[in-house]
């Protein structure tokens, strides 16, 4: 077994296509029409192009329980995912001079360096950077 797709809800996927490629850095890989204005729309790390994808679901717009979920975990300050960078510290940086807002700086946690921003399409997202 591998891992090939996994997806994180969005409140608009236009606006996380934006932030996740234009601010992340991520590279869109697949982006296929659906009915209602919905989209197969996958980005990749550009780094590992042929990785995993991570599918910017558009649930919350459609499935009452995910919009929930997703409220709640913002809400409780959980993270959505999970993203590794070599140093926290440099894409905390790079980040909030782009206008990232983060709920938690860099902080060292004892085997990791983790900082918290909003993707501002309804999730909290957690850097880690491995010591």
């Amino acid at each position: 077994m591998r891992i090939k797709i996994t997806g994180i809800m969005v409140l608009d996927q236009q606006k996380a296509l934006d932030f996740y490629t234009d601010v992340l850095g991520f590279v869109k890989k697949v982006d296929i029409p659906l009915s209602e204005g919905n989209r197969w729309l996958t980005v990749v790390s550009k780094y590992e192009q042929d990785g995993t994808e991570l599918l910017l679901e558009p649930a919350p717009l459609h499935f009452e329980p995910s919009k929930v979920y997703q409220e709640e975990l913002k809400k409780a300050g959980i993270p959505s995912f999970q993203f590794y960078v070599d140093s926290v510290q440099e894409e905390f940086e790079r980040l909030t001079k782009l206008g990232v807002e983060f709920s938690v700086n860099p902080t060292d946690v004892g085997t990791v360096i983790i900082a918290v921003f909003d993707d501002t399409c309804g999730n909290n997202i957690q850097l880690v950077e491995e010591k």
